[in-house]
């Protein structure tokens, strides 16, 4: 019996983890620099956020762009990259303004772990683009989302066992139970980023929730974890409890649709060339092959 060639992710370049890690930097700063601002730079002023729309958003398309041209991600990744994308922007307005029931957070927890973090960034940051596109969600907060949809996406890539032979790697109810138990988590802490980025936008909340530009840290996170508690712990909650039921209800004939075609795909494959024997007419050409 013939077993089955691995399933590998997709690779991450040089260049698209250098990229990788100065978004991921930039986007830590522009979460969390309102926390470290002075009171009287004017730097913590709600009007003084917009601007990073501008600048976070050529960043993210150049990890795409890095990717592509580290060749991690060849023309059947991208065609792969495409579908999983729209199926996810598909789904987000199922759920959307309804509890924070968002079914799309599975989909990318499945689809990190089979192809990777590379390519998990890059699908969540794409499928964040298109959603919004496709709900007229786009505003100031929108490259604020497709980087944390696309750490959460990462996130799965980096969980063990996804790869080897047992005991290292991991299948069957194991890995649900771990896919599921980082999509809880992880859908908790995608509401709690999302939240720093609003936070400070809003005022006038109460002196226990609102943000107080210039304070010490310690007391304005403080005042955070009360604003999350008040304001978004159910819909965190809803988010996360639909992420745990499909992880569980789907997920495990999804990751094996996943693997299948990733199998298929052979993204890291080598071409070689298998000549025909002999070159007269008659013969066969020569034919284009990957290795696997």
């Amino acid at each position: 019996m013939t077993r089955a060639a691995p399933t590998r992710p997709v690779r991450i370049g040089p260049r698209a983890a250098a990229a990788l890690v100065l978004v991921t930097l930039i986007g830590i700063a522009a979460f969390g620099w309102p926390l470290l601002a002075d009171r009287q730079s004017g730097l913590a002023h709600s009007q003084d956020a917009p601007w990073l729309f501008a600048a976070l958003l050529p960043l993210l398309v150049a990890v795409v762009v890095a990717t592509i041209a580290d060749q991690g991600m060849d023309a059947k990744a991208v065609a792969m990259l495409g579908v999983l994308a729209a199926v996810g922007a598909a789904l987000r307005p199922l759920g959307a303004g309804t509890a924070g029931l968002e079914p799309m957070f599975f989909l990318m927890v499945l689809s990190g772990r089979v192809l990777g973090p590379g390519f998990g960034f890059v699908l969540g940051s794409v499928t964040m683009f298109a959603s919004a596109l496709l709900t007229g969600g786009v505003g100031p907060w929108m490259p604020f989302q497709m980087l944390a949809l696309g750490w959460f996406s990462l996130g799965a890539g980096l969980l063990p066992g996804a790869t080897g032979v047992p005991p290292r790697r991991i299948r069957g109810r194991a890995e649900l139970a771990m896919l599921a138990a980082y999509g809880f988590l992880g859908s908790f802490a995608y509401g709690t980023v999302m939240n720093l980025q609003g936070w400070v936008l809003l005022q006038g909340m109460g002196q226990g929730i609102s943000f107080h530009p210039g304070d010490p840290v310690p007391e304005n996170l403080t005042r955070f974890l009360a604003y999350c508690v008040a304001t978004s712990l159910g819909w965190d909650l809803g988010r996360a409890a639909l992420t745990v039921v499909l992880t569980f209800a789907l997920g495990g004939t999804l990751l094996r649709a996943l693997r299948r075609a990733t199998r298929k795909a052979a993204f890291d494959a080598p071409v070689s060339f298998d000549s025909a024997a002999g070159s007269g007419p008659g013969h066969a050409p020569d034919r284009v092959q990957a290795d696997t």
